[in-house]
């Protein structure tokens, strides 16, 4: 999975790589606030990691404009930053962050937060799958809408054409709908008084 490091420390980002591909993960590295919003516009990245302080867009705001942005709105977002009051953890997650470390990290416990992210993200990548198979399978689906002519006397129906179908054959070619025949129990004993039954 590819995750985004945002981090204005070289050293710092260099740890944070390694251990991204440690962790079977391929990571991309930016050193501002800019390069970040930039590289996130240009290619879908479902996790990121941001230090809160950097040049350019500082970290809470890029997590406001990631997620005022419909296409990256979904991005998992982890504030990685040396700021630990609680005020800045709650100033941070409201900003739009889904989780926040402070530095320095232990590795085992921002490995297992990365976890989560990754579940987080491949979770919501299988979602959007779904809705795009629901939203092609609603596509397909056929149905009959708007106002249909019909002949009073032999029951056909007006085509869009201006032709007149037996109503069986239009709304099975406009449909799903299949038809099997039979004869209701009022009209069976017309039947049989007309035959003499």
């Amino acid at each position: 999975m590819r995750v985004l490091i945002a981090d204005d420390d070289p050293v710092a980002a260099r740890i944070l790589s390694a251990a991204m591909r440690s962790w079977d993960l391929d990571p991309q590295v930016v050193y501002d606030g800019d390069a970040a919003w930039e590289a996130l516009n240009l290619v879908h990245t479902p996790l990121v990691i941001l230090d809160w302080m950097m040049p350019g867009i500082d970290g809470p705001e890029l997590c406001r404009r990631l997620r005022a942005n419909p296409a990256t709105a979904n991005t998992y977002i982890l504030l990685l930053t040396a700021r630990e009051t609680s005020a800045d953890m709650v100033h941070g997650l409201d900003a739009g962050a889904d989780d926040y470390v402070t530095k320095p990290f232990d590795r085992e416990e921002l490995r297992a937060r990365v976890n989560v992210g990754v579940r987080v993200a491949t979770l919501q990548s299988e979602l959007e799958e779904r809705v795009l198979e629901l939203q092609d399978a609603l596509a397909n689906v056929r149905q009959l809408e708007g106002f249909l002519s019909i002949c009073s006397y032999c029951k056909r129906i007006r085509t869009e054409e201006q032709n007149w179908e037996q109503m069986e054959r239009y709304i099975s070619d406009h449909s799903h709908a299949q038809f099997s025949h039979g004869i209701c129990p009022s009209c069976y004993e017309k039947a049989k008084a007309d035959f003499g039954l």
